[in-house]
């Protein structure tokens, strides 16, 4: 066994049963095999009297104590009880978060995440390390546990040894050996009552950071919002929607203003009556964000616009109907946009995204890719599903037109609405009159890079809830969890 060292309590691998133990991490609900009774009993004891907490607290007598070496069957003397416990053997690195929960990571894996300067680069945050020059079979000379985290000293060249820190938050948040349990995204699902409170912003708000920062998280939370006092001009809406990133250019245009007059080949550019759906369905890479400014609209009615929650609609149908949602989340979608003589698009490949897709680990909803009037021809059905996908796409009509689902509101010169087009499906009733629009698209990249940044600035974390993920006195931390 290698020889390691700790500034906390130690348990030597040998003490344990051969492969029985699993180590669990704090999150992970499955319950591990048992430790050996003894140190079990005495961990537990020594935890439930506030030894082994992470939080310090110096009022108790029994937060100072520490189990003796003997008891533990080691001889090196224990000290600073709120530090992780951890292990090294042949393979891997082990971490006691507390009683049965657990986390390993190979050594192979800690050397080639090591974040100091000469294996990641502190301001491009690039790994400088040759990944390919790490031996398979790598250990540890010594593995400690500090408050700083976990200080690993690897073997080097033949005069030098190479020394990492791991943040002991950084190392929770990555656990993957159980493989550590997302919390799940803070959406909140909505119908038709929606429209008692919708979300949005004012436009002064919004051309400051913190505003900027108020709007996306209101449209990664709803799937939409709206902007209130927007200067009725193209100009403006245009610098709006630069707020956020680069407007991606379609054959629509860059930054497109239309009216009923089909100068472009989809019946958007008509007064007809649109279902709801989401765009660009023809398209590998749907646009993330799709922004609406209705302008003017003189001389006749109607042309109301509707939103649908796709994310609470996919819920319902899994819910009432799990064999039909089945089939909407494992059978594609051909579509196309054939309208204009000098573009034909088509998703690439072929035939591979199905109206619901979900996350292959986390199993959440990730995106609905739905519009029925841009559906290609659907040839690649099996022939004993034929029957059971057009019941699936009738009952999920059926679904998304109830009047629970549906929130219908009349825009008007000067809001804004910007729409996750993800998640929310769009659509209008039939209008008469001059009714004109502008908007623009915009990359769900650049919506989600945005988005990140603002979080790291003022929540103070990253998705995974890393503590200083920015600093202004050195910029992002190398432990932002989304490096």
């Amino acid at each position: 066994m290698l020889r390691v060292g700790f500034t906390s309590l130690r348990i030597p691998l040998r003490s344990w049963p051969h492969g029985t133990v699993k180590y669990l991490s704090r999150s992970a609900p499955a319950k591990p095999s048992s430790l050996p009774p003894r140190i079990s009993s005495i961990l537990e004891s020594r935890w439930t009297h506030g030894s082994l907490t992470r939080s310090r607290s110096t009022s108790s007598a029994a937060t100072r104590e520490v189990v003796s070496s003997e008891q533990l069957g080691v001889t090196e003397p224990r000290v600073h009880s709120d530090i992780p416990i951890a292990n090294a053997d042949e393979q891997k690195v082990s971490i006691l978060w507390g009683p049965q929960h657990w986390s390993r990571f190979h050594h192979i894996w800690l050397r080639d995440h090591c974040r100091c300067p000469d294996c990641f680069h502190p301001i491009t945050k690039q790994r400088l390390l040759n990944t390919f020059e790490i031996p398979a079979d790598i250990k540890p000379i010594h593995v400690q546990g500090s408050t700083d985290g976990l200080e690993v000293v690897w073997p080097g060249t033949s005069t030098e040894s190479h020394s990492s820190v791991y943040p002991w938050t950084w190392l929770q948040a990555h656990t993957y050996d159980p493989a550590v349990q997302t919390t799940p995204s803070r959406k909140v699902l909505w119908g038709s009552k929606i429209e008692k409170s919708p979300p949005s912003v004012t436009y002064t708000e919004v051309m400051d950071d913190q505003g900027l920062h108020k709007w996306l998280t209101n449209v990664e939370t709803f799937g939409f919002c709206f902007v209130s006092g927007v200067p009725a001009t193209p100009e403006a809406t245009e610098e709006l929607c630069q707020r956020i990133g680069f407007i991606r250019e379609t054959q629509y245009g860059k930054f497109w203003e239309f009216t009923a007059d089909l100068s472009k080949g989809d019946t958007a550019y008509t007064t007809m009556a649109l279902g709801a759906h989401t765009d660009n369905t023809y398209f590998t890479d749907p646009c993330g964000l799709q922004i609406f400014h209705l302008l003017s609209h003189t001389e006749g009615s109607g042309g109301a616009t509707l939103l649908v929650d796709g994310y609470y609609v996919a819920a319902l149908m899994k819910e009432l109907h799990p064999k039909f949602h089945d089939l909407l989340s494992r059978v594609p979608i051909q579509a196309h946009a054939a309208g204009e003589p000098s573009a034909l698009y088509t998703p690439s490949p072929p035939a591979m995204y199905p109206p619901l897709r979900y996350h292959p680990s986390t199993k959440e909803l990730v995106q609905v890719r739905w519009n029925n009037d841009d559906r290609s021809v659907m040839s690649h059905l099996l022939p004993d599903e034929v029957e059971e996908w057009y019941q699936a796409i009738k009952i999920w009509n059926e679904l998304l037109t109830k009047p629970d689902s549906e929130y219908w509101v009349q825009l008007s010169p000067g809001t804004v609405l910007t729409i996750d087009n993800h998640r929310v499906l769009h659509g209008r009733s039939a209008f008469d009159g001059k009714r004109r629009v502008c908007g623009a698209y915009i990359g769900i990249d650049e919506y989600r890079s945005k988005l990140a940044v603002l979080k790291e600035k003022f929540d103070g974390a990253d998705d995974n809830n890393q503590n200083k993920a920015w600093r202004p006195e050195c910029g992002r931390s190398i432990w932002n969890a989304n490096l």
